[in-house]
């Protein structure tokens, strides 16, 4: 099994980091914390993940302060080179804010704060995230959020699915189209049309064991191992 080295953000208000160094850890890869100041990441990074929680409160909107961190430079850098990076839920949400996805996030339609295992369908896996799932997938993942609801305009919807972008879609357990939060076309997840920036609002590292209800975790994280 090919042994990565995975840098996680930290961010004041993160709460997923660690979450996401057990998963990884448990996947047999090593890890890094990065601290949000930092300017620069570890050498022989294979991949960055940028993971939930509320980065500065949200006090603003959710993942516009983050995007200013100093870190957020170096992401950038290493995204423009073709790096890995990967954003869960609030990690999502500042990718989009940074302008690595296209997109934006805002307020679940209900206006009510979600947290529940949703199933999600594998709409393309021809990237490096989802190369381990089957397209048309259904998987079951839990999600925690307030601010789930993509958006993204008509044009830049149909660029997303001429180019293969749209990764992850919300579903009911037979795999027919369901309405979480208010996101468009029931998006969960995409990527970028490099196919190296990966962002969704489900939490596959919460997915990981089965005590915890599902395992549909481990081949999404996994598939980074085939890059």
């Amino acid at each position: 099994m090919k042994k990565l080295t995975v840098s996680i953000l930290q961010f004041p208000g993160t709460n997923c980091e660690y979450d996401t160094v057990y998963a990884l850890e448990k996947l047999g890869h090593r890890t890094h914390i990065v601290w949000h100041k930092e300017e620069t990441l570890p050498e022989k990074t294979d991949l960055v993940i940028v993971p939930g929680g509320f980065s500065y409160g949200d006090y603003l909107r959710s993942g516009s302060i983050a995007r200013f961190s100093p870190v957020m430079k170096a992401v950038d850098s290493y995204a423009d080179k073709g790096g890995l990076v990967l954003g869960i839920c609030n990690g999502f949400q500042i990718l989009t804010e940074m302008g690595l996805l296209p997109g934006a996030l805002k307020r679940n339609n209900n206006l009510h704060f979600i947290s529940k295992h949703q199933t999600i369908k594998v709409i393309n896996n021809d990237n490096a995230f989802l190369n381990q799932c089957d397209k048309d997938e259904i998987l079951t993942v839990p999600v925690a959020h307030a601010d789930g609801n993509f958006y993204i305009d008509d044009w830049g919807l149909e660029e997303l699915e001429k180019n293969g972008q749209i990764l992850l879609r919300y579903c009911d357990s037979n795999g027919a189209p369901m309405v979480l939060n208010g996101s468009v076309e029931q998006i969960a997840g995409i990527c970028n049309s490099r196919k190296n920036v990966f962002g969704l609002m489900p939490h596959p590292e919460r997915a990981i064991e089965f005590i915890l209800g599902s395992e549909d975790g481990v081949r999404m994280l996994k598939g980074f191992q085939n890059a």
